[in-house]
């Protein structure tokens, strides 16, 4: 038999918490407070049942905004508001003052987006879709080299050095040019290829060397085996354009390492309308012209001045070699000087940063450009950054050393090199040092 508090009765009679016997449930009943007597006032007569406080509700639980402002007056026999059970503040039990509860919160606030999340989402999709690209352009810029030159046929090769060494080579190559083109770029229809340009750029930690080799020089082209004739050529004296002209790349590679001792790591080609197509491709070409320039077989007709050369009139202004001053010593200034400032253009984020320049840069200039089979698309890459780091300062421009630009040959006039500054120069590249030698 239970023992009931000061206060309390134990018969079945009265209200929920006291023994009642409605079929209210268990968790419903909370037990009441009452109110404390007045000082000598006495309590409440035995055996009778405390009067319920007027604010209270019909479950005998302080409403929260009461209970809140500290009524003190009322006896806390048991917690105030206690539950018996877990309740859930559903309709017939748990804590009123719970979520949900007649005197509780209101419905639980909606949990903020998560922005941060969506910001990584949006950032790691956007990556990978960068990465997409990226990599479908390498590979289809890739595919569009034309891997033509087999260096490893080279016969008896020197041994290489520090940094890198590219040949790069403008030849006359008409090949898929129309009667029609021909005719506007002033190239005329003549059969076989020569070299119309040849300029050794060595790659190195003490700065790039650009060192045009004029065609017309006077050169020892040694013993060769036709890679695609078979034929054996013998050892002769002649004109370095010849060793194009009769054996292609394979010979001219031969030969300047020949003359040189100066190991070539790559090759690289172009012909006419592929370099006029390139400069057409990045939108023309920012160069100061020294002088006023015409030349009726090139087609060459500029003022002096600053001016933006379109594919056909740089094309002219490379070809030049009559009415120039120093002849072909000066034409082959003309042409490093384009090629850098070529290069500074389809290496400037102007254009790697446009696709609308970028691809069609790279599908003119990559149809039409001959590499060695060992060139990937990263060494097409450091070629061009290393001519325009070479056109803003950072490296030198010159003429291979020249003793006689005018020496008389069986083959005509002809460039003889100054082979004592020649080999110290070599040496300087071949070791990777400061270039101290001048060229013409």
């Amino acid at each position: 038999m239970s023992e009931w508090p000061q206060g309390f009765t134990g018969d079945g009679s009265g209200r929920y918490g006291r023994g009642s016997g409605s079929a209210e449930p268990e968790g419903a009943r909370a037990m009441p407070q009452v109110r404390r007597a007045a000082p000598g006032a006495g309590g409440p007569p035995p055996h009778h049942e405390p009067p319920l406080p007027p604010d209270l509700s019909p479950h005998g639980t302080i409403p929260r905004q009461q209970a809140s402002q500290g009524y003190d007056d009322y006896d806390d026999g048991y917690n105030t508001g206690q539950v018996y059970g877990h309740g859930n503040g559903g309709p017939g039990g748990g804590d009123p003052y719970g979520p949900g509860g007649p005197g509780g919160p209101g419905p639980r606030p909606v949990r903020p987006k998560n922005w941060k999340r969506r910001i990584t989402i949006g950032l790691v999709t956007l990556i990978v879709l960068l990465l997409a690209v990226g990599i479908g352009t390498y590979f289809w810029a890739d595919s569009k080299l034309r891997r033509e030159v087999d260096l490893s046929k080279v016969e008896d090769r020197p041994g290489g050095g520090k940094g890198t060494n590219y040949l790069i080579v403008g030849s006359d190559s008409r090949e898929g040019m129309s009667d029609e083109d021909k005719k506007k770029l002033h190239t005329g229809s003549a059969d076989g290829r020569r070299t119309d340009s040849m300029i050794l750029l060595h790659v190195g930690d003490n700065g790039n060397t650009m060192v045009s080799l004029p065609r017309d020089s006077w050169v020892t082209i040694p013993a060769f085996t036709g890679s695609e004739s078979g034929r054996r050529i013998p050892q002769s004296q002649n004109k370095l354009n010849a060793s194009y002209s009769s054996e292609g790349p394979g010979l001219l590679v031969r030969t300047i390492e020949y003359n040189t001792g100066l190991k070539i790591d790559h090759y690289a080609e172009i012909g006419f309308d592929g370099f006029a197509n390139l400069v057409d491709g990045v939108g023309g070409v920012d160069i100061d012209i020294p002088q006023d320039m015409k030349d009726k077989k090139s087609g060459n007709d500029l003022k002096k001045g600053k001016q933006t050369l379109n594919g056909q009139q740089a094309l002219a202004f490379v070809r030049q070699r009559y009415g120039l001053a120093g002849g072909d010593l000066d034409r082959t200034k003309n042409q490093q000087k384009f090629l850098s400032a070529l290069a500074n253009k389809a290496a400037s984020p102007s254009t790697v940063l446009n696709p609308f320049k970028l691809y069609p840069t790279m599908g003119a200039g990559l149809d039409n450009l001959v590499v060695d089979k060992d060139m990937s698309l990263w060494d097409v890459k450091d070629m061009f950054f290393a001519m325009k780091s070479v056109s803003g300062g950072d490296g030198k421009q010159m003429n291979m050393p020249v003793s006689n630009p005018g020496l008389a040959t069986s083959k005509g006039s002809a460039v003889q090199w100054d082979m004592t500054k020649v080999k110290q120069l070599m040496g300087e590249l071949k070791n990777d040092e400061k270039v101290t030698v001048s060229g013409n």
